[in-house]
């Protein structure tokens, strides 16, 4: 097989999202209120005074399985909910694009996944996406307990689909949050996102 046909559809895929956010460091982090697959209604302001992670999510996306296959997120995801700190998967997915999800959709794929997300967010008309900005699944963005955004970036500085790059990268989002809870300045507080595009509509 030709090697240059064959990672051309995985190319395809590939978005690096651009270095201007919508939102950016320091800024305070957009509201929102939007459904989540439990079925619960949930709002920034829902965790007011903890620090929250955004995690842009699309079950479809290699880049973000690669994250999931290697158990990476699901690790992350746990050390810092065990640490009192809210993380929201968000599927900006549109109806009809790839990674949509419905309810039961995104409950039994996070449930697959054994995930330890504190819940994931429908926001299939893409308003949580938009308002910070995020292009790429994943994109990560990490909010303080005064609710500014301390990080908006990759998850890492291995922009591959490759699982074997996921135990030599420096995964920023942890940096970040070991950094913040302990009382210091975010060391890299933004980077440029990679992974699949979201699919807004």
């Amino acid at each position: 097989m030709n090697l240059k046909i064959a990672v051309l559809p995985l190319l395809a895929t590939l978005a690096i999202g651009s270095s201007s956010f919508a939102v950016k460091v320091g800024d305070a982090a957009p509201t929102f209120s939007v459904e989540g697959a439990d079925g619960k209604t949930h709002a920034l302001a829902d965790y007011k005074g903890k620090f929250v992670v955004l995690e842009w999510h699309n079950k479809d996306c290699p880049f973000v399985r690669k994250h999931y296959q290697t158990g990476n997120m699901q690790k992350l995801q746990k050390k810092w909910t065990e640490k009192n700190v809210a993380w929201l998967a968000v599927i900006s997915s549109a109806p009809g694009k790839e990674g949509f999800a419905t309810a039961t959709d995104a409950q039994a794929d996070m449930t697959k996944n054994r995930a330890a997300v504190t819940a994931t967010l429908l926001d299939s008309k893409g308003q949580v996406g938009q308002a910070y900005g995020a292009k790429t699944t994943p994109q990560m963005v990490v909010i303080n307990p005064n609710g500014k955004v301390i990080y908006d970036g990759a998850i890492d500085d291995k922009p591959t689909p490759d699982k074997a790059d996921v135990k030599i990268a420096k995964n920023y989002v942890d940096t970040a949050l070991e950094e913040a809870t302990a009382g210091k300045d975010v060391s890299t507080p933004a980077t440029t996102p990679y992974g699949c595009s979201v699919k807004y509509n």
